[in-house]
């Protein structure tokens, strides 16, 4: 049989895949973490997060994450910043490719490569990431009290969080390129009944403007050619995700009909000795907390998988 380098071998190192990989380093798994950028993923650019308990005060996406890693780090988590290049997940050992041309190979592998969403790919979107422009109601509504706001799209993503929006904001115009919403019929019945919603119709943003500051206007474009003006201090935009499934091309791996891998309670996919947890997952709700959730839970169904086949370490009393 092959030799396996590790017995797990984590994708990606957002919340997901750094619980997963403290987890494992405290349980003395031979594990290693591959990230091709910083770790962190998606938070890292999420401006403040107000709901992650333990934090009375709130913290701030980065701090978040930075904890997240020392924590994972702790316990001595092996970390690779590295672009992989090819996953082959068949078979007994499973084997990634780095861009190096190193290969890595173990008898489990969890994938945490994680989603993004759809932009709008108009100027002013990156600029004003995190300082405005958000893709997440529920992180970030509560610092939209009593302002004027914006949602771009038309699905049950949207109008859902167009709702929720009303919380806090004094006004929340529903922006949609059609004449009509594509949400289910009693979520827009919701939404029209909601004296706080307004709804312009077939327009696309054009620009997003701002300052120091944040965001402040939105450059619209009309079906009819015209142009107008918005003034808001925030958009949200739901236009979609996209899961980050690039390499996992395997034929054997059950996704959902938009790609997203699709798990049972242990988070286990349809192939054996495969894991997922995280944004890449097809669920409903997508949270830092339930991300970090099904790590750990993926990570307790990896070790009952592996057995009692632990790498021994010398004993440290400093932990």
């Amino acid at each position: 049989m092959q030799h396996a380098q590790y017995q797990l071998i984590i994708v990606g190192g957002g919340p997901a895949g750094l619980t997963a990989g403290l987890y494992a380093a405290r349980g003395r798994l031979k594990v290693v973490l591959i990230e091709k950028g910083a770790t962190g993923g998606q938070v890292l650019v999420t401006d403040w997060v107000d709901n992650y308990p333990g934090f009375v005060e709130g913290v701030s996406g980065f701090d978040l994450m930075d904890k997240m890693t020392a924590h994972a780090d702790r316990f001595g988590l092996e970390k690779r910043f590295a672009t992989i290049t090819s996953l082959d997940l068949t078979g007994d050992i499973k084997s990634v490719t780095l861009d190096s041309g190193e290969i890595l190979t173990a008898r489990t592998i969890l994938l945490c490569t994680g989603a993004k969403p759809k932009n709008l790919e108009i100027p002013g979107e990156y600029a004003f990431t995190g300082r405005g422009v958000s893709y997440c109601a529920t992180c970030d509504g509560p610092f939209y009290r009593n302002q004027n706001i914006a949602v771009v799209g038309g699905g049950n993503t949207a109008i859902q969080d167009a709702l929720h929006l009303t919380k806090f904001a004094k006004k929340v115009t529903v922006i949609h390129r059609r004449d009509s919403l594509r949400a289910t019929k009693i979520l827009q019945e919701k939404a029209f009944c909601n004296q706080k919603i307004d709804f312009i119709w077939n327009t696309n943003v054009k620009e997003i403007k701002g300052d120091a500051n944040g965001v402040r206007s939105l450059v619209l474009k009309h079906q009819n050619g015209d142009e107008s003006t918005l003034q808001v201090t925030g958009i949200f935009i739901f236009i979609g995700i996209t899961p980050n499934n690039e390499l996992l091309s395997s034929k054997d791996l059950q996704t959902d009909e938009n790609g997203f891998i699709i798990t049972d309670a242990d988070m286990a996919t349809s192939i054996p000795g495969v894991w997922a947890a995280g944004d890449i997952c097809s669920k409903n709700f997508r949270q830092i907390i339930n991300a970090a959730g099904e790590g750990a839970v993926a990570e307790l169904a990896i070790e009952h998988y592996l057995g009692s086949q632990v790498l021994e370490q010398p004993l440290n009393c400093s932990e």
